[in-house]
Order: structure tokens, then C-alpha cells, then sequence
């Protein structure tokens, strides 16, 4: 059949009759195909709010009609769907999710995505259908690889009979209607919110005093999971069940018996009961291993900050081990010594050849047991190597002799490399920094280490991954660090006072995508550091990285320079500000760095919090020129990943007799996005809107303009310096006036918008009040595109200048 010429929902129904006929279709939030399995009898369906035992997904899918659309975009917008309502909390998740349109279907195995949806402080609250936020390319950057390896595509008109047998071949229908619901890696982190929600809260435990002891809700659900008859069949689990009980981890007591604690339920298992006779235990025996090594999806987020419970990605564990070989010799595993002490599951561990020279520690007795599995499944490491250890307030007399031996003996302990991806957490949030919380200070405070170190390394004392550092530092001197972290050690201005006093030399680095890491968001780099903490007196002033990209493949390096006391760009405004004169507009800043050029704008109504928390200057008559470059400067060089921490710093004096560049400055800003002054939103001290570049006769307009003041200060600027625009600068400035004497044809035009209100005016807004990224008037569609184009231009002009004047190294 010819789907082209089908409306959505037309062509949903069309595929829904000639593919699904045989399942159940209905309807699941905002996604727009769902293909279900229902079960009627013998199962209850009473024991959740939501129904979830009537209904068994097979499929959630994105339709769109016609066969324009990108089909990794449609899953990235079914992923932003999935995601902002949270339908894997609340409904079984599906054995796949696909996209189609009038030509394809795609489908990729639910389990192969889930991890999207657990990452760090990612905004699952924009718009789906919406391609141009910045939330949607993240997405589609983080699973693009992914999809297009792991999705299977099948087109209509070649593969109809290949889609039909994939179909009847996965979509099984059992005829047992009374079936189980079976735990698989797709579900069991779903199964385990519902087990919270049903089974914990009859457990007869304090939860506080056993979280604190490391116990967590997710070793009483593992225990119910991988039981059979009420009896917990791998008993190295750290909670096993005993029929009508839990049994904790044996121990020794002080006269030398075996003994255990108990917990009970407080209702004879009733709940216990109700909710395991909805779902099929043990899971398949395949998935045994893969539900225990990924108890991180468990563990709550606070505590996974706190302890570093994130897996470090298989091609960069091999590439840090092949840089370790690098710099100390191909022998190396058997020449030293290894130590991670911050271990989790050991995953950091894979690949080693030369177990005998290695040592894992962890903080939680639970991923103690998840590496002595290993050890009984074939792993080669030693078990006695395997020890709980608390990296920040243990004393090292706790480490196992030979390792104490080590670290004790001043020779041994130069062949000694601690080897970590440690922790990541750190005391100040955006909303402590923002006054709308309170430091974490139980995480990256509440240690001996702190106490030791803390106040004397300044804002670095916040970190964890810093005191882990430090600590090695100070009290394994000599040794080797192979250490996983953000670039913060050389970029970060707070780090001042810790590079003060770690002064090792660093060997070695290179940087990946943060995203490529377990549950990390965001487009940054991180670094793997080979530091030697010999006692050298080496002062880090600047470190050469090579350049990965998320497919391991090599594309460069790029120098990474600490930026210099109290000479970032953020103090060369300081010179700038001008409180003496009447504004005529509001500079909103942040930071010097790219990761918070999204906050710095232009505007004629800044937030009340922004006056408070010093983020604004005021724009003048008389510093108007240098504010400009100023915002040329944030906003003329894209933010890539790898830029993304570079610090913005004090420029050089050249820039002051530059007026091309400053003219350059001043047009860039006039027509940059980012400038969001409008004339609807007048600041009660700016009486009138100042921004219109143009005359009344230049643009058509029939009414006066309430302020001539850019357009003569443009025309005095260029006469005062014997100068005119450059090309590129013109070329922007003629873009910009088509668009204003095209608004201006307009029915409605008020004379005094602002370059943000024609925008507006065109592009429309959304229901929460946000300006939509495209207009349906195709002339103006022209016209901006024309504009934006030429301002790349402008844009990359400046940014030569950039580096001339010593605004970036």
C-alpha cells in the first residue's frame, strides 16, 4: 500500500490494520503507537494504581506522516516523550521502541536505550516535537551511534514480508493469559520503583540506620528477585532471603561464631505476596549477571554521587591502561604495583593482566560481593585483594599487609599507581549558588579527609574527586595517579589553592566526551591524568590532550592553559561597569568561561535575583563600545564539548586602537540572538527602547521612533575613526535592514520593536510563553536565514581577533 499521501493519523491506522492486526492497540500518554499483549484473567491488576498488570507492551513508537523525516530524530523525540512523562515508572517498558513513517519502521530493543533516561540533572521538560533545543541535539548526539548500530529498518515497499515475519517472530502472544510478567533487563529497574513502592515499607527495617550501615532497598529487592520458593539462590548477595525473613551477610562475633542479623516483615508478607504473584521469578538465568553488575540503576542519586557508582565505558578503560603502558612501559603490570580505591564492581579493572599486583577497594560491602562473584565466576583476581576500604576516613593500616607494606615502604611506593575513577560529587550546587538550597556538605564535607585538607584547598576542598587526590598526594607521596575526572585540576579558577599544593607533574592526558560515560549529561570534556607526585615543585601552567571522539577515533589535541589570578574576562568587565550614567540597557552575565555563555544576554528587564546575585552591569552611552565586545567575544566561537570549561580571560591593550574590531563588536551584538532587549518590557529606569540601528525613512516605518540614539552613535562612530564597516560587518548591517523593512509591511508594526520583538512578532510563542525556533512566513524564514548566515561570517572575523588581543589562549 502507498502510505505518502496519509495524514498521521490515517497512516497510523493503516500500519496498525496491515501489520498489528493480531495485538492490542490503545493509548499511552503522548506517545503516538503503542502495541500491546492484554491479559483479562488470572492475574490481579488491583495491587498498583495504574493497572500495569493489564497491560504488556511490545512496542512504543513515533509516527510521522510523509517520508521527509530524519528517523534517529523521531526516536530522539519519542526518547524526550518517554523521558518528560516518566511512562517506564509508571507502565511496564516495552520489549522495543521503534519510529516509522509512510516508508520505514525502525525498532531498537528497549534495554539498549534505557540507560538515556537515568542521566544526571538532564531537563526532561521541553518540548519533544521541538528539534532545535538544545536538549533535543544533546539527545541525538548521545544516541546517534547508537541507534545506527543497534536499529533494525525495514522499508515498506522491498521489506513488507521481512517486516511481517520479524513481527510475528518477536511479538509473541502467549495463550497463557494467566502468565507471569517476567523480569528482564528491559524492566527490573521499573519492577524494583514498584517493589519500593508495594514491598518495602512492610519490611520490618530502619531504613536510616541501615543506609548508613550501606544497605540499600535495592539488596532486599535483588534477594526477592533472584529467589526461587522464597529461598535467595545466589547466596553472596549481601541480603538473602530465608522463607519468611532476610538474612544479612554472616559474620564472625567477638567469641568467634558465625553469626547474622534477621529482619522480618511486619505483615506476614502480604504485600510481599501480592506483589510477586504478578511477576515471574528468578528472571532468565541470562540475565543474572546483567541485573547484578548494573545495581548502580538502583542506587539512588545522592548516594551514587557520593560513592561514584558509575561504570567508566570499556573502549576508555582500555585506552587509559594503553596510556599507562605508554608512559611506564609496556611492562608495566608487571613492574608495579595497582591500587584502586575506589574500585565499585572493578569494572576500571578490566583488561589487567597481572592480577597479582592489583588490589580493589570499595566503600560498600555490596560491590565487595559483586567482585567476589566475579572471582568465583572465572575472574583472576585474588580475593584476598578484594577489601572494603573507605578511601576519606579509613586509616591505611586497614589495607591488606601487603598493600600496607607498600604504601609504607618510600620505594615501593614509586612503582605504586593508584588508579581510579573516583567520585564526582561536590558540596555547592547551582542552587546553593543561586541561594535556593543549601550546600551538600554531608558528601564532600563530612570526612577526615576535609578535615585534614579541606579548608586549605579553597573551593576544590568542595570536591570529591580533589580530596581523593589530595590524599594521595600528601600521604602516598611518590606514587603514580591514573585518575579520571573533569578538567577542573587546570581549568577550574576555584582550583587556584589546590594546584598551590599539588604540585605533582603531569605526564600524560587525554580528553572524551562526557556523555560517552554511565548516567553523565552534558557537553564537556572529561580527562584521564597520569600524574608522577614525585616531589618536584612543578607548577602546572598549561597541558597538551589528546582528542577523542565518542567513537574512540583520534582527532586531534588541544592545550588546556590554568587560567591566571584575578585575570579573567569576568575581571576586565569589573573596569567596565559605569553606575554614573542614565543605562540604556542591562548586560546579564555569568562565569568566563563557555559552559555559561547561555546566560549572558542583553536585556531591558533583568530578574530581580540577577540584581541581587551582582549578575548585571548596566550599558551606557559611555561604555556601550567596550560591553559590546565584551558580548562579541562570549558569543562570536561556538560551544563544543571540548571548549566547554575554557576560561574567557583579561584581554591585552591591542583591542583599544582596533576600531574595525570594535565597529565588528558593535553590529555583531546589534543582531545576535542573545540580545533580548524589547521594547514591551521597558525597565521603569530605561523610559524608551535605544537599539534600532536604522532612520524611520531607512526602514519604511510612517511613525517617528521614540529614540534615534544607535543610529547616530553608529554614524558619529565610524566619522569619529575614519573608518568604515567592514565587509562582513555591512554585509550583517544590509541583512538586518531588509528585515526591519520587511516587518515594517506589516499590518500591526509598532515603530519602535526591537530586533528580539520582530523575531517574536514572526516566530511566535509557545504555551508557556517561549519564543517558537521557526516561523511559517517563508519571506521572513529568508530573510533571517540570510542574516544568521552573514553573522557566521561576522562571527568568525571576530573570533580571530580573539586570540590576537589574548581574550582565549
Amino acid at each position: 500500500m502507498n502510505y505518502l499521501k496519509l495524514r498521521e493519523e490515517q497512516l497510523k491506522s493503516a500500519i496498525r490494520e496491515d501489520y498489528f492486526a493480531d495485538y492490542k492497540y490503545t493509548q499511552l500518554g503522548n506517545i503516538d503507537f503503542v502495541v500491546a499483549k492484554h491479559n483479562t484473567q488470572g492475574v490481579r491488576t488491583d495491587l498498583f494504581e495504574d493497572d500495569i498488570g493489564d497491560l504488556k507492551s511490545i512496542l512504543w513508537a513515533e509516527a510521522k506522516q510523509g517520508n521527509t523525516h530524519d528517523i534517529y530524530e523521531s526516536f530522539v523525540q519519542l526518547l524526550l516523550t518517554i523521558g518528560k512523562e516518566r511512562s517506564f515508572e509508571h507502565n511496564l517498558p516495552p520489549k522495543y521502541i521503534g519510529a516509522f513513517d509512510a516508508e520505514k519502521f525502525a525498532f531498537i530493543e528497549y534495554h539498549d536505550i534505557q540507560e538515556i533516561f537515568y542521566q544526571n540533572d538532564f531537563n526532561w521538560n521541553v518540548t519533544p516535537s521541538n528539534h532545535d533545543t538544545k536538549e533535543f541535539k544533546q539527545l541525538h548526539d548521545l544516541c546517534q551511534k547508537l541507534l545506527e548500530e543497534r536499529s533494525i529498518l525495514f522499508r515498506f515497499k522491498s521489506d513488507s514480508a521481512e517486516l511481517k515475519k520479524f513481527i510475528r517472530t518477536n511479538f509473541k502472544i502467549t495463550k497463557d493469559i494467566s502468565e507471569k510478567i517476567s523480569v528482564t533487563k528491559n524492566n527490573f529497574t521499573f519492577v524494583f520503583q514498584k517493589w519500593e513502592a508495594a514491598v518495602k515499607p512492610s519490611i520490618n527495617v530502619d531504613w536510616a540506620k541501615v543506609n548508613k550501615a550501606g544497605i540499600i532497598s535495592a539488596d532486599f529487592f535483588l534477594a526477592d528477585l533472584l529467589s526461587r520458593d522464597n529461598r535467595s539462590i545466589k547466596d553472596n548477595l549481601f541480603v538473602v532471603l530465608k522463607r519468611k525473613k532476610y538474612e544479612l551477610a554472616k559474620k564472625l562475633d567477638e567469641n568467634g561464631f558465625l553469626s547474622y542479623s534477621s529482619v522480618e516483615f511486619k505483615d506476614e508478607q502480604k504485600a510481599y505476596k501480592e506483589f510477586w504473584s504478578i511477576y515471574k521469578r528468578p528472571p532468565q538465568e541470562e540475565y543474572w549477571d546483567y541485573i547484578i553488575e548494573r545495581r548502580d540503576l538502583l542506587v539512588p542519586q545522592d548516594i551514587r554521587e557520593r560513592k561514584g557508582s558509575f561504570f567508566t565505558p570499556q573502549i576508555w578503560v582500555e585506552k587509559s591502561q594503553q596510556y599507562l603502558a605508554d608512559v611506564l612501559g609496556e611492562t608495566w603490570q608487571d613492574d608495579y604495583y595497582i591500587w584502586d580505591c575506589c574500585a565499585g564492581t572493578g569494572n576500571l579493572l578490566n583488561g589487567l593482566t597481572n592480577y597479582d599486583n592489583v588490589w580493589a577497594s570499595t566503600l560498600d560491602k555490596q560491590d565487595i560481593d559483586v567482585m567476589t562473584d566475579r572471582v568465583n565466576n572465572g575472574w583472576s583476581m585474588p580475593e584476598n585483594h578484594i577489601f572494603q576500604f573507605d578511601f576519606l576516613n579509613d586509616e591505611f593500616d586497614k589495607c591488606p599487609e601487603e598493600l600496607r607494606q607498600i604504601i609504607n615502604d618510600p620505594e615501593k611506593r614509586k612503582k605504586l599507581v593508584i588508579y581510579i575513577n573516583p567520585p564526582y560529587a561536590e558540596a555547592a550546587t547551582t542552587r546553593t549558588k543561586t541561594k535556593t538550597g543549601t550546600n551538600k556538605e554531608s558528601v564532600a564535607r563530612n570526612n577526615k579527609v576535609f578535615d585534614r585538607y579541606g579548608k586549605s584547598m579553597g573551593g576544590a576542598g568542595n570536591e570529591l574527586f580533589a580530596l581523593f587526590l589530595m590524599r594521595c598526594f600528601k600521604e602516598i607521596p611518590d606514587c603514580i595517579i591514573g585518575q579520571f575526572s573533569t578538567l577542573k585540576t587546570i581549568q577550574a579558577p576555584n582550583f587556584l589553592k589546590f594546584r598551590n599544593i599539588f604540585q605533582a607533574k603531569l605526564n600524560s592526558l587525554f580528553v572524551v566526551p562526557a556523555d560517552t560515560f554511565d548516567n553523565v549529561k552534558g557537553k564537556f570534556p572529561i580527562g584521564f591524568f597520569i600524574w608522577n607526585t614525585a616531589p618536584s615543585g612543578f607548577s602546572l601552567i598549561s597541558a597538551v590532550a589528546d582528542v577523542y571522539d565518542r567513537n574512540n577515533d583520534l582527532i586531534g589535541n588541544k592545550s588546556f592553559y590554568v587560567p591566571p589570578e584575578k585575570k579573567l574576562l569576568m575581571d576586565w568587565l569589573k573596569t567596565l561597569h559605569d553606575k554614573e550614567n542614565e543605562p540604556i540597557a542591562y548586560l546579564r552575565t555569568l562565569g568566563s568561561d563557555f559552559q555559561n555563555n547561555g546566560g549572558v544576554f542583553l536585556t531591558l528587564s533583568p530578574s530581580k535575583a540577577d540584581f541581587e546575585q551582582k549578575k548585571i552591569c548596566e550599558v551606557t552611552r559611555n561604555n556601550f563600545v567596550n560591553i559590546s565586545c565584551y558580548f562579541a567575544v562570549r558569543q562570536s566561537i561556538e560551544a563544543t564539548w571540548l571548549n566547554d570549561r575554557d576560561q574567557f580571560l583579561f584581554p591585552n591593550e591591542g583591542w583599544q586602537n582596533d576600531f574595525e574590531f570594535q565597529s565588528d563588536c558593535l553590529i555583531f551584538t546589534l543582531f545576535h540572538g542573545q540580545n533580548s532587549i524589547s521594547s514591551e518590557s521597558l525597565d521603569k529606569s530605561i523610559a524608551m527602547n535605544h537599539w534600532i540601528p536604522f532612520t524611520r525613512e531607512q526602514v519604511g516605518c510612517k511613525s517617528t521612533f521614540k529614540s534615534n540614539f544607535m543610529n547616530k552613535f553608529l554614524k558619529e562612530f565610524i566619522a569619529s575613526h575614519s573608518l568604515n564597516f567592514s565587509n562582513e560587518a555591512q554585509a550583517v548591517y544590509d541583512a538586518g535592514l531588509e528585515l526591519w523593512k520587511y516587518y515594517h509591511t506589516q499590518t500591526g508594526a509598532k515603530p519602535n520593536a526591537s530586533f528580539y520583538d520582530i523575531r517574536k512578532h514572526f516566530q511566535g510563542v509557545n504555551a508557556k510563553g517561549h519564543m517558537n525556533s521557526s516561523s511559517e512566513d517563508s519571506t521572513y524564514t529568508d530573510l533571517i536565514s540570510v542574516l544568521r548566515t552573514r553573522q557566521k561570517a561576522l562571527a568568525q572575523k571576530i573570533e580571530q581577533s580573539v586570540y590576537k588581543y589574548g581574550f582565549l589562549k
